[in-house]
């Protein structure tokens, strides 16, 4: 049924009544305001949005048009507006975009008589380069009027899947007599009437979905058509047959009627013209194309040609250019040709200015949707923030966005929301409660703590009535408190990836300044001392994992599914491990708390040293190690059992997305395996410190021995089961693998490599295994994971350098014995890993009577991903079967390591991966933001190549982690005016942190661990390290 629009309302210069303070503007510069309005006679210019609503904006008829699409793009709370355009009919009657450049009274000749429309201008190829919902809402409303107008053309099956989604997001669930009853009242597609039975059909699958679900699925579906983003230009080739021209992110392309018949690539098109009537493409030189070097095209008149010349022009600047072209300098006596340019940011400045840049997410009203639903406009799928406990009320400041080429700061974190005045605005520890009660919120943020003042803006105080207006739509309780729903809801249900969170910010943590150096001059300075807080530090995090391993045990033993002897092994292995190491923590901290002079004892020094109680209880905890080489037994039987009950299945999953489970489940089973190397690394520090003579050194040497026989006792199975660990994790990653997990096969290596295929070089996760490599793609899979399009078996490989042959940087080429592959590294460094270590694989299948290499399902063996082949995508028919016969998936954790490399373009190995779980390390820093003057103390763990930030050490899960890979880690230099003692820098892009440690140990020691995740080293050199730190 028809809606009548709203009256329209005159706005002023970005301002409209009630709306909170403008944004910015992606296709403005970092902090800078709208362009000051030209004086001038003002004009009424009238907007017709997507949402077919209207709206007015007064603006000087001397200003320009990027003027007024700024304002319209300020009304929306629009931040990637550069996507979009104003359209119109001009004198000539033909539609043309709205020059960004030219004033408005030269381009329309009668303003007030005059609608401009807001449409959709450039259509990327990937709906997951939209990095916020809002923005995928508005092409979701594109791709509408589209089908409604017929533009959009497609089979019925793909029609109706797409109607489908519209519906869902409008009305909601399905209902029988709702759905049909709004099919015949609503038109969406010509000649709906046949295709109702089949809509509603798509609809009943689509329960559960979400408008934002809902537009995600439409865009997945919309962008695999032929017809996706097209605007046809009637046209004649030189025999005078009718054709149409059109132009998306690939180049040129020529349509008979609706159907493509030819395209010419951007990297073949050497020039495109126009001269009168006649439309130029001159190509490169090609000696196997049978094309002319110029082809040409008449159209209606030279104004076709320009318009077609124009959209073409500012295409290929948009999805080609890394940055805005400049100006051409005036000529001084006369021009030849046209002057036009493309104005605006290209898609590369705005994913990075989104990525880089802090955004108050605020919600917006879906006019034709009945779903009352909380949208927190998030970059990309990412799930609801709940709460943690504030000491007093203090301003808040969010951000959300999604980083396409890097990922900065994942945040697992949740807010209290605590009016000032209300009732129970004293919030006090809620007690701690079962991993169940909580929500993991796990994503990524980026900022600085003093704001631009764009950013300023954005700042969201805790008082704020656009918040507190939205506390009151919170769905559930947190700890017995009433949580603010901060939500960003996923288009598929799924976990976010590692690009999207809130922030992090100074007021989440204590403050702390120069008064820390006064207090820590109290304390002891021997070397020695800071071993052994390091002891008490990292043992402080093992007990809290050990709790996690309890709670989880706990957990499956409530369940009937679980066999008995898996809850036999874990209770005998974790809960006496759990109950010893709580009493050897304790008797670490009064140890420490007497060596630091908080008693009289120190003053005879009695209590200076640590070794004494380090022998003592590895003598007692020796008993508990005897069945640690067992640990595997216990990862299989945990796999098997899942494998045997789905309910099983699905209860470790879930315990696996809580906050409190901070990496992996099946690393911390091996956790106190890592923790003796801990205790051995740790001694053997104490006694290259210590003389001889000192009363400390015989104790510590003797405890070096007790630990160093346990672990050379273990260090063999360690490397089967961190093999056997890792091919758990990649199991979980990948889909379309049924026997990853099989006897003699051993992880070697995972990263990125561009894989050259038809359509040029394409980003893909390649494995590398000790006899086989697989190839994925994290394809628009509802879980995150990665899909396997292929594999190359080792055995008879060859493998080639091909960087001139094909003329791509760091090019290699993988032949095997059915099929040849070409890929190229991120950099010359990247490359000599992966050949480095294909090498030793391949030389590995030669003398091992390895596993078989037939890894794949029988639907994947030998098909190609269709982004691989130079064929067309899959049918539509297909596509649409696919859509909606499969179940709806469950969440999967999307901030694996495997994720991180996919982001970041780079490569890890095993051999990385085992140093990044045992280098652990915990302990308080001093953090500072680039532009912040003050310091915040946090508590920081390092393990599994990331940093976790904790407000304390008594908290039970991280506030907020730090992915390192990628990032360098130095000593910031004088320029950068840190006058502090014992800080180093880490530096990723634009991302820049500082942190502060208490003394030159703790210095060094940071700066090894962190640089052992930042700066992943060779084979060679690794392997050295894992001699010299052996498990």
């Amino acid at each position: 049924m028809a809606e009548s629009d709203p009256e329209p309302v005159t706005f002023g210069a970005g301002h409209r009544l009630g709306a909170p303070e403008t944004l910015g503007i992606s296709t403005l510069d970092p902090g800078h305001r709208p362009p000051a309005m030209p004086p001038g006679r003002h004009v009424t210019i009238r907007v017709r949005m997507l949402d077919d609503s209207e709206e007015l904006f007064d603006i000087s008829q001397k200003a320009s048009g990027k003027v007024l699409f700024d304002l319209v793009c300020s009304h929306m709370n629009l931040i990637e507006g550069d996507y979009f355009g104003l359209e119109f009919q001009n004198h000539q009657k033909m539609i043309v975009w709205l020059d960004h450049i030219k004033p408005i009274i030269k381009q329309l000749r009668r303003p007030k008589h005059t609608i401009l429309r807001f449409a959709v201008k450039f259509f990327p190829p990937d709906h997951a380069q939209l990095l916020e919902e809002l923005t995928r809402y508005l092409f979701a409303l594109q791709i509408k009027q589209d089908l409604s107008s017929g533009s959009l053309t497609c089979n019925n099956s793909s029609a109706a899947l797409m109607v489908s989604h519209i519906i869902q997001s409008e009305i909601g669930d399905f209902e029988e007599s709702q759905c049909r009853s709004h099919l015949l009242n609503n038109n969406y597609i010509p000649d709906q009437m046949p295709l109702i039975d089949k809509i509603m059909e798509c609809h009943s699958k689509n329960i559960g979905q979400t408008p934002a679900e809902s537009d995600y699925q439409l865009l997945e579906v919309a962008r695999r058509l032929e017809m996706y983003g097209i605007r046809l230009h009637p046209a004649k080739d030189r025999e005078g047959t009718i054709l149409s021209l059109a132009v998306a992110h690939t180049g040129v392309l020529v349509f008979q009627g609706h159907t493509k018949i030819n395209a010419f690539n951007w990297s073949k098109v050497r020039k495109l013209s126009f001269k009168r009537k006649r439309f130029l493409i001159k190509l490169r030189p090609d000696l196997n194309s049978s094309y002319q070097d110029t082809l040409e095209f008449l159209m209606g008149s030279r104004d076709c040609c320009k318009v077609f010349w124009k959209i073409c022009v500012e295409y290929h600047a948009f999805f080609r250019l890394f940055e805005e072209p400049k100006p051409k300098p005036k000529p001084v006596l006369f021009t030849r040709g046209s002057s036009f340019r493309f104005s605006g940011r290209t898609q590369k400045q705005v994913i990075d200015y989104v990525r880089e840049t802090e955004f108050k997410k605020l919600p917006f009203d879906r006019k034709h949707s009945r779903v009352q639903h909380d949208s927190r406009l998030s970059p990309l799928p990412s799930p609801c923030h709940h709460e943690v406990p504030t000491e007093v009320s203090v301003s808040i400041f969010l951000s959300l966005f999604k980083c396409f080429y890097s990922l900065p700061l994942f945040i697992s974190a949740a807010v209290h929301f605590c009016q000032s005045g209300a009732p129970g605005d004293r919030v006090d520890s809620p007690p701690r409660r079962h991993w169940k009660e909580s929500v993991l919120v796990s994503a990524e943020a980026s900022r600085s703590a003093r704001a631009s003042p764009s950013q300023q803006r954005n700042g969201v105080a805790s008082n704020s009535p656009h918040l507190s207006a939205s506390s009151g739509h919170s769905h559930g309780m947190v700890n017995g408190q009433k949580s603010l729903e901060l939500c960003s809801h996923s288009p598929d249900g799924r976990q976010p990836s590692p690009l999207t969170s809130p922030l992090l910010n100074d007021a989440c943590s204590v403050r702390t300044d120069d008064e820390d150096e006064v207090r820590r001059k109290r304390f002891p300075t021997d070397r020695a001392y800071f071993i052994a807080k390091e002891l008490l530090t990292t043992e402080r995090t093992y007990v809290k994992d050990l709790e996690v391993i309890t709670s989880f045990q706990s957990a499956v033993g409530q369940d009937e599914a679980t066999p008995d002897s898996l809850k036999s092994t874990l209770f005998s292995t974790f809960e006496p491990l759990h109950k010893f190491h709580t009493g050897f923590l304790r008797e670490v901290e009064q140890r420490l708390a007497l060596w630091e002079g908080r008693s009289n004892a120190h003053i005879k020094g009695d209590y200076q040293r640590i070794g004494d109680v380090m022998l003592k209880n590895l003598q007692g905890l020796k008993p508990l190690t005897a069945n640690l080489h067992k640990q595997s037994e216990v990862l299989f039987e945990l796999e098997k059992a899942c494998r045997a009950s789905r309910k099983l299945e699905s209860l470790c999953r879930d315990f696996e997305l809580q906050k409190v489970c901070y990496i992996p489940l099946t690393v911390f089973i091996l956790r106190p395996l890592h923790r003796l190397i801990h205790y051995k690394q740790i001694l053997e520090r104490l006694c290259k410190h210590y003389l001889a003579t000192h009363v400390d050194f015989r104790d510590c040497r003797a405890a070096l021995a007790d630990v160093s026989e346990v672990v050379d006792q273990l260090q063999r199975s360690l490397i089967k089961m961190e093999n056997l660990q890792k091919l758990l994790e990649l199991k979980k990653d990948l889909i379309g693998v049924d026997n990853l997990l099989v006897p003699g096969r051993e992880f070697i290596r995972l990263g990125c490599l561009s894989k050259l295929s038809g359509k040029g070089l394409q980003q893909r996760m390649f494995f590398l295994f000790s006899d086989v490599i697989l190839y994925t793609s994290r394809g628009m899979t509802a879980t995150n994971q990665f899909k396997v399009h292929g594999q190359l078996p080792l055995h008879g490989m060859t493998i080639r350098e091909s960087e001139d042959e094909w003329g791509v940087p760091h090019a290699f080429t993988l032949v095997g014995q059915q099929q040849s592959v070409v890929v190229a590294a991120s950099s010359l460094t990247e490359m000599e890993k992966w050949v480095e270590d294909i090498k030793m694989a391949i030389e590995m299948a030669k003398t091992s009577n390895g596993p078989s290499s037939d890894l794949l399902t029988s639907n994947l063996t030998d098909s190609k991903c269709p982004e691989d082949s130079s064929a067309e995508a899959e049918s539509e028919d297909d596509m649409a079967a696919s859509q909606t016969s499969l179940e709806r998936p469950a969440p999967h954790r999307g901030n694996t390591m495997v994720h991180v490399c996919w982001h970041r373009n780079t490569s890890v190995s095993m051999v990385d991966f085992s140093i990044a779980v045992e280098n652990q390390l915990s302990g308080n820093l001093l953090r500072k933001f680039k532009n912040s003057n003050g310091w915040q103390k946090l508590w920081v763990v390092f393990t599994n190549f990331s940093l976790f930030f904790y407000k304390s050490h008594q908290d039970d899960y991280p506030l907020a982690s730090l992915p390192l890979l990628g990032y360098s880690v130095t000593v910031p230099s004088e320029s950068e005016n840190i006058h502090k003692d014992y800080v180093f820098k880490l530096h990723f892009k634009s991302h820049i942190y500082y942190f502060r440690s208490e003394s030159e140990y703790t210095f060094e020691r940071w700066m090894e661990v962190i640089r052992s995740a930042t700066i992943p080293s060779s084979r060679a050199r690794a392997m050295n390290s894992k001699e010299s730190h052996p498990h």
